[in-house]
């Protein structure tokens, strides 16, 4: 489904098992992926890779990733609902974007890879705004995420088209509305947005105003093409 205004949404899959977004157009087989994770130690620097099929789970190590915040001119956020098909915190409301760079992979063309290929989207002027951002959380099946994960905003005027394998649902919203309603718990995100957010607002109320972060600031694994250990 197309999103052919800015103030349109796109979350018209049928439901299945109550949940809106939960029937499978495609699901995403993620054991025969052969996408790949760089492994960082606690300064970031890399020290191999791991399948990413495998990488998550009671034990996950600690790897590169990043999130990006897609604003239009307005100052709205597109926000996505992933899909119900995830590994990791499926049908959660959450940021535009979140991926991890293949090895060698630079951080831009990894943000816009993931965005082309979740939203059918195309977006510009992608700026590092949280260089060092980190965390770790645990889902309740024990399932656990732990990631370097640089937080950067970019601009779009087009329209998205969300894959329903990767996106559940997606819409825009003022960015001071859904930044006052995750820091006040009257909406829930995924635990990395609320994260994310509280360090974002820090940044100033409008994301165009807020700084560019220097690349010499990234995670040494992002600051370089990442590779396995030497």
């Amino acid at each position: 489904m197309e999103n052919t205004g800015p103030l349109d949404r796109a979350d018209g899959w049928p439901e299945a098992n109550g949940h809106k977004g939960a029937t499978a157009v495609r699901t995403v087989d993620e054991s025969s992926s052969s996408e790949t994770v760089v492994l960082v130690d606690p300064a970031g620097e890399a020290i191999g890779v791991a399948p990413k099929a495998t990488v998550h789970g009671p034990r996950t190590p600690l790897h590169l990733a990043f999130s990006c915040y897609v604003f239009d001119a307005s100052d709205r956020l597109l926000v996505t609902r992933r899909s119900y098909a995830k590994r990791t915190w499926p049908g959660v409301l959450t940021n535009t974007c979140c991926g991890h760079p293949a090895p060698g992979e630079a951080m831009p063309a990894a943000i816009s890879r993931r965005l082309a290929d979740e939203l059918g989207l195309r977006a510009h002027d992608i700026r590092l705004v949280l260089p060092t951002f980190r965390y770790r959380c645990v889902m309740a099946d024990g399932t656990v995420e732990n990631e370097i994960c640089p937080v950067f905003a970019a601009t779009t005027s087009e329209a998205f088209r969300p894959d329903p394998a990767e996106v559940a649902e997606a819409y825009w919203t003022p960015w001071s509305t859904y930044a006052a309603d995750v820091l006040s718990d009257s909406l829930e995100v995924s635990p990395w947005s609320r994260l994310q957010v509280a360090g974002l607002s820090a940044l100033g109320p409008s994301p165009r105003d807020w700084p560019t972060a220097a690349d010499d600031t990234l995670p040494p694994a992002a600051r370089r093409s990442p590779s396995a250990a030497p």
